[in-house]
């Protein structure tokens, strides 16, 4: 399929182990079942990959905690109060503190329980530096890319989009050679911070690819990412917190229908 010249390929594609997360999500996990640690609640979309990194490191971490769904047509009350500059999810509350902001609430988990399961960020301070950086790209760069191809107007607009998202990914796949050392992991043998970000995002490469055929990481041209999407759509990681495509499809459906001054990413938190 062409989009403005670009051209993808559905066959090559190289998506997240679908069957496999939604397998996992039959499961209830720790965090479902656990009684909130004192007083542990997040304010969430369960589709957004703002929310979604920070249920991945609360999964990661064994915490368990309240998840409190969020209309962000309507921004609760809830909402409101506890983030009152932007009212965006997702939000941790402990102890009747809120943390906004995925990253720093990905920070929060990590520094918070400590002593709980694996680190997220690394411990040398370069490499934790060198995250941070391509955490920050991933967010600035690659999500507003793909965002864009689900809301532009024209298919001249679309192509420009996947334009710049197939560069974003190609920055990415550098990144992935050099901070993952060659091992499994942007984090190096196992799952951590920049895996995360990058992760909470491969949900809505799906979405285009089932919407609009547009295949985001391809063995032909990402092949060191490519080969990560299957790994890291094999960990528990993903599968107890990522949720099927076919509710993020029709969450999306749902933003078409009331576009009107508002973009996918203002809805995605």
């Amino acid at each position: 399929m062409t989009h403005g010249g670009i051209q993808t390929n559905v066959k090559n594609t190289v998506s997240i182990s679908v069957a496999l997360i939604e397998q996992g999500r039959k499961k209830k996990t720790a965090n479902e079942t656990m009684a909130a640690e004192g007083g542990l609640k997040l304010l969430g979309l369960t589709v957004s990959p703002f929310v979604i990194r920070v249920r991945m490191a609360l999964q990661m971490k064994g915490v368990g905690y309240e998840y409190v769904e969020q209309d962000l047509f309507t921004k609760g009350e809830l909402l409101r109060k506890s983030n009152p500059v932007h009212m965006k999810v997702p939000v941790l509350i402990h102890d009747g503190r809120p943390v906004c902001e995925s990253l720093a609430i990905v920070q929060y988990v990590d520094e918070a329980w400590a002593a709980a399961g694996p680190s997220i960020l690394p411990a040398d301070p370069y490499d934790r530096a060198a995250a941070r950086f391509w955490a920050a790209y991933a967010d600035s760069k690659l999500l507003p890319a793909w965002v864009g191809i689900m809301w532009a107007e024209t298919e001249e607009e679309r192509a420009e989009k996947v334009g710049d998202t197939l560069a974003a990914i190609g920055q990415l796949e550098e990144a992935f050679g050099t901070c993952s050392n060659g091992k499994a992991f942007f984090a190096g043998d196992s799952v951590g911070y920049l895996d995360l970000v990058v992760g909470s995002q491969l949900l809505w490469f799906e979405v285009l690819r089932k919407m609009f055929g547009v295949v985001v990481v391809e063995v032909g041209r990402a092949l060191l990412l490519a080969a990560w999407v299957e790994r890291f759509g094999e960990t528990d990681t993903a599968k107890e917190v990522v949720p099927d495509v076919d509710t993020a499809v029709e969450y999306l459906k749902k933003l078409q229908s009331r576009r009107a001054g508002s973009t996918v990413a203002q809805l995605l938190s």
